[in-house]
């Protein structure tokens, strides 16, 4: 059980670090094109302890072009302002990570 979280926690960062990698590309060539779009977009997590939503949270904002806005703990839901409109997957795709790392 603890070595499954510990091996949860590497791939996290290891997703973490590739998708702010692609987000900070994806962020200068909108910027440079002006292919900019802003949207405020509401995503339900299947997330259920508070920390592991702040963690979330967290990594969309640490995530170029993406801002965590507002967290609501009990509906399990975060507002996330983004510069072009995406799909959740997009946005969140760490959330299983997360999920096998503290949950």
């Amino acid at each position: 059980m603890f070595i499954t979280r510990i091996l949860y926690g590497i791939a996290y960062f290891i997703v973490l670090i590739f998708e702010i990698l692609k987000a900070t590309i994806d962020v200068a060539a909108r910027t440079l094109t002006g292919n900019v779009k802003p949207v405020i977009v509401e995503i339900e997590t299947v997330l259920e302890r508070p920390v592991s939503q702040t963690v979330l949270a967290n990594s969309i904002t640490l995530t170029p072009g993406t801002l965590s806005v507002d967290l609501d703990s009990e509906g399990r839901v975060l507002r996330v302002a983004a510069i072009y409109p995406r799909e959740k997957e997009d946005i969140i795709p760490f959330e299983p990570y997360i999920k096998g790392m503290l949950e």
